[in-house]
């Protein structure tokens, strides 16, 4: 949608603009909008209201609340060690495989937990949508936001497992925050493009569990990326999150330096799904109030 100030061209508006009144006009925009990502910043506020309402409607009425945010990733850690560790023994690069898991469970976890809200976000601020214009943007960014915490909560049973398996990280940890932007334009990119899908068609939302349980076996979590031969690793890189679970081991558990061009193909991925989805969000943001 387009707003400008019309200049007294136009007939229908020229008394009104002779009298001293300005006028605007509000019109469709057609093609491909810009991003205009100001907007984003004009609204700051509005993202901070949906990101408390997020948190609180997530625990809201649950007997062990923010605790969750441990359970999920630790339950999965304990099955993938008995099955993965014990059992199959798969090699983890001599780290201990709880705390091998673990490290890859707290970035996927925050990813997947993501991936969920924010492509249903749009179907679920339907009443607001179709009432308030306001950038449909902050509905998906507020959704992912809103799960750094949960990933700060699950981030201090990994220091505890750190602690325990005499696990100190080296200077490498400098670049942990890049990796949980890494984390977060991956999650975000997806679920733009899941989410502006899901307003056109609803079965979107029974393919997002099929999605992630599938997405979560070719990652390497419950396994090394340095199983994959070398020949297919940059096809493998592919997945964005194989750059971010190496990134996030490298960065805490003093493996050597990991294949910087992996990450990089990764990383390329996730800035090409990302500025895709931006335009592709906000040529069909147009269409949101009338079909949600």
């Amino acid at each position: 949608m387009n707003v400008s100030r019309d200049s007294l061209t136009s007939p229908s508006i020229t008394g009104a603009q002779t009298a001293g009144y300005p006028v605007t006009r509000i019109q469709r925009s057609s093609g491909w909008a810009a991003l205009n990502l100001r907007d984003l910043w004009a609204h700051r506020e509005l993202l901070y209201f949906l990101i408390w309402g997020d948190l609180k409607l997530r625990y809201k009425q649950t007997a062990l609340g923010a605790t969750w945010a441990i359970l999920q990733p630790f339950l999965t850690m304990v099955v993938f060690s008995i099955f993965f560790g014990r059992l199959a023994r798969i090699p983890t690069d001599g780290i201990p495989y709880p705390v091998f898991a673990y490290t890859a469970l707290v970035p996927w976890t925050f990813f997947a937990n993501g991936l969920s809200l924010g492509s249903l976000s749009l179907t679920r601020y339907e009443r607001v949508i179709t009432k308030v214009y306001f950038p449909r943007l902050i509905v998906v960014l507020s959704a992912i936001l809103s799960g750094l915490i949960d990933l700060l909560i699950a981030f201090v049973l990994l220091i505890a497992m750190l602690r325990y398996y005499d696990i100190t990280p080296d200077r490498a940890i400098v670049a942990l925050p890049l990796f949980i932007v890494f984390a977060t334009a991956t999650a975000l990119a997806v679920s733009l493009w899941l989410a502006a899908l899901n307003v056109q068609y609803r079965d979107v939302r029974y393919t997002i569990p099929f999605l992630t349980q599938v997405w979560l076996f070719l990652t390497p979590i419950a396994y090394s990326a340095s199983l994959v031969p070398s020949e297919w690793r940059n096809v493998y890189a592919l997945n964005p999150m194989v750059g971010v679970v190496e990134g996030f081991r490298w960065s805490l558990l003093q493996k050597e330096h990991p294949s910087w061009e992996m990450i990089g193909v990764s990383a390329s991925v996730v800035a090409l799904i990302l500025i895709s989805g931006l335009y592709y969000f906000r040529r069909m943001e147009r269409t949101f109030a009338d079909v949600v």
